[in-house]
């Protein structure tokens, strides 16, 4: 076959390419977004630079070390490669959304306790990682918390206290609920 004669496909999606936009209405801490944004664009993007939710944190850019962990329905993604407008209709819990404003939430609690952080970078993807097992999870064996968190990296503190912190979050999570479960059948 012939230079000539292959076929190349060369159509380029103009949409995309031009700065196509597209509307996404989100659901981010428990409060419903909508905007216009390029279809393109990047979850951690839309989320700090649009919306000023600056917690989410953003380092590789390529899925590797979990830095921009966020929860889409409930379900970690990395942010600074999942398409904003793949979270059209969907509900998007960052960092910020943990804390009621008042109180911090126990897994940020139990990280302060234990001193799960030192620069803190990685912090809000750990938090979020952790909250997602918690969810899934709120008994995880030692060996699963290690595993669970295995995509998410820190140069700071040497993981031990951040498995920690996440153990004492189980533990007094299980408490609360234990506590609220007991005081049902009083009157």
């Amino acid at each position: 076959m012939s230079e000539s004669s292959r076929s190349v496909d060369t159509t380029v999606d103009v949409g995309v390419a031009a700065g196509f936009r597209v509307a996404v209405s989100v659901e981010v801490n428990g409060t419903v977004v909508e905007r216009t944004v390029e279809a393109r664009s990047v979850l951690s993007d839309f989320l700090r630079g649009d919306l000023g939710l600056t917690g989410t944190k953003v380092s590789c850019e390529l899925q590797v070390c979990g830095v921009c962990t966020v929860l889409v329905d409930g379900r970690p993604v990395s942010s600074c490669t999942y398409l904003t407008a793949d979270a059209d209709g969907r509900s998007v819990t960052t960092v910020e959304g943990l804390s009621d404003g008042q109180t911090l939430h126990p897994l940020q609690e139990a990280f302060v306790d234990c001193m799960g952080l030192q620069c803190g970078f990685c912090t809000p993807g750990f938090l979020m990682m952790s909250k997602a097992l918690l969810d899934e999870n709120p008994e995880p064996e030692h060996e699963e918390i290690v595993e669970h968190l295995e995509g998410n990296i820190c140069r700071c503190t040497g993981y031990r206290p951040i498995v920690q912190a996440v153990e004492q979050a189980a533990a007094q999570q299980r408490a609360t609920a234990a506590g609220r479960a007991g005081g049902q059948g009083e009157a």
